[in-house]
């Protein structure tokens, strides 16, 4: 394990009562590496990703993980150093975890309260240097024109992008999006994928995400890693996912792991 990687996850597994959502699994994502995580429902994914930023705890034992050289998780508990990594985090979710009733601008300026004066945010008190930079963020995702709308007045699609553009505020090193295209139509799920390949190839970002879309994680990114019952069962390049191992990987659930190519 190096510092550069954005994540290193070893012998890690998860229980929820009966079922394993994940069984002693071991990978590492290095910086400036978009990676799919993909497997069908239940696979453990989600419980992957969620386990990196410390949102869910993993079981005792030998499994770790780090990110970006600092020890997040270790015998079952979250560490203190978890609240620094979650800054060079950027999280985005399927549900687009934006405010509301606050405008998107106002939204995006959340991702500078890791470096700010908490007040700031309550009072909506912002440096002039942060809100120049929610506006070129918002500005780059293609949502400037919507600054000032509630967020809850605009499509999905326009929501990913302002919840991208946070992320970009809060200056992450890496993005982790859970099934950020999963509530979207496939127009705005191209835009947000293409987003995520923009920050991933100009400005380097690690890029990490759960795709339900196999057609999706084959177009936009050059790693997949799958995972089934809790396992990784496929570690490589994209182009390695021929017929017969996406069969093995999804079993009876392959036909509905393609998006647009089975319309």
């Amino acid at each position: 394990m190096t510092s550069a990687s954005v994540a290193s996850v070893r012998d890690v597994s998860k229980t929820f009562g009966a079922r394993k959502a994940l069984d002693g699994v071991s990978v590492e994502i290095a910086a400036g590496e978009m990676v799919a995580l993909i497997g069908p429902s239940g696979s453990g994914k989600s419980t992957l990703l969620r386990s990196i930023t410390g949102l869910q705890s993993i079981d005792s034992g030998k499994g770790t993980i780090s990110v970006f050289g600092e020890v997040v998780q270790k015998n079952g508990r979250v560490t203190g150093a978890v609240r620094d990594a979650r800054r060079k985090l950027g999280m985005i979710f399927q549900q687009f975890n934006l405010v509301g009733r606050l405008s998107l601008f106002s939204n995006v300026m959340l991702g500078a309260l890791g470096r700010l004066p908490g007040w700031r945010g309550i009072f909506g008190v912002w440096p002039t240097e942060d809100k120049t930079r929610a506006m070129a963020a918002l500005h780059r995702v293609g949502v400037s024109d919507y600054a000032a709308q509630r967020a809850n007045t605009l499509s999905g699609g326009q929501q990913q992008r302002g919840a991208i553009a946070r992320a970009l505020v809060q200056g992450a090193k890496a993005i982790l999006a859970d099934e950020p295209v999963a509530s979207l139509d496939p127009v705005s799920a191209r835009k947000v994928m293409e987003q995520l390949v923009e920050l991933n190839k100009r400005d380097g970002l690690g890029v990490i995400v759960t795709l339900h879309q196999v057609d999706y994680a084959i177009r936009y990114c050059e790693r997949v890693v799958a995972l089934q019952a809790g396992k990784i069962v496929y570690d490589g390049p994209s182009t390695g996912l021929d017929h017969k191992t996406l069969v093995g990987i999804y079993g009876p659930e392959f036909e509905d792991a393609f998006w647009e190519t089975q319309a």
